[in-house]
């Protein structure tokens, strides 16, 4: 009977903490498929009859939804395939030269809010005529991807045994070929999460693109804010847009979550 009560409690306080977020994106799917007159009717309609995919063609007809899709795939990838350069080497040399002060810069860095960038940045890239570039929204976008990544990063090479790699420098290795093949390999499932949680939080920012984009360079998460207008708010093409900005982020997530969960948990554990 106590085990039994203990599963009850559990999945009570599983559905308790996930029913709200679920009801919400149920609710969005709804809103998605029905036509103005039943997004606005009240008492509210959940189940569309009939069902329209008006709201996804207005969305692409409207908003030039394919060219933010491009842009958002060339800022995101570019941000991450970056800060996997500079983050992973970054977190080794922190890790192994044990620079707690380095370590906390970054942890200050993460802290931060994107929007505290923002200004100082935008007034470089003013000066230097990159406002509405794409090369400008990746140099933006490092200051999201690269923090996360070095601070993974800096727990797996210090659970990586420094054993190893001393075996491969009597062996004749230099440092670099020590990080190439003995540290890295070992730590790939931190390059994996690092590089998963960089895409999730550069493709959801918002900010830097519509401050710092331009007309042909902002990208996706602009499509749900053109979505707005002062007249009123068309709800029907803003859950559309919203949904097709989430797909991306949720596919991710739902295909790598044992690698993201088994990547963690590896991280978080230190040898004594």
């Amino acid at each position: 009977m106590k085990r039994l009560a203990t599963k009850l409690g559990f999945y009570a306080s599983v559905f308790v903490l996930v029913s709200p977020a679920v009801l919400v994106f149920l609710w969005m799917i709804s809103l998605s498929f029905k036509n103005e007159l039943d997004n606005t009717a009240f008492p509210p309609v959940f189940i569309p009859d009939p069902p329209t995919l008006k709201n996804y063609v207005d969305v692409f007809a409207q908003n030039n939804f394919a060219l933010y899709l491009w842009n958002s795939i060339l800022v995101t990838g570019g941000a991450v395939l970056i800060g996997l350069a500079v983050g992973v080497p970054a977190g080794y040399g922190i890790a192994r030269g044990k620079a707690t002060k380095f370590a906390i810069l970054i942890l200050v860095a993460r802290m931060t809010p994107a929007l505290s960038y923002l200004i100082p940045l935008f007034l470089l890239f003013q000066m230097t005529g990159m406002v509405g570039t794409i090369s400008a929204l990746v140099i933006t976008h490092l200051v999201i991807t690269i923090p996360i990544i070095v601070w993974i990063m800096i727990g797996y090479f210090e659970n990586v045994p420094m054993e190893l790699e001393d075996a491969a420098r009597i062996d004749g290795a230099s440092t670099w070929q020590a990080f190439r093949h003995v540290a890295l390999p070992l730590a790939m499932p931190g390059v994996t999460v690092g590089g998963i949680l960089a895409f999730i939080f550069s493709w959801n920012n918002f900010i830097f693109s519509v401050v710092l984009g331009g007309k042909n360079s902002r990208t996706l998460p602009s499509a749900v804010y053109n979505s707005l207008t002062f007249e009123q708010i068309s709800w029907g093409p803003l859950a559309a847009a919203a949904l097709l900005v989430t797909l991306p982020v949720l596919l991710v997530t739902v295909l790598a979550q044992r690698q993201i969960v088994a990547g963690l948990s590896a991280g978080g554990l230190k040898d004594g």
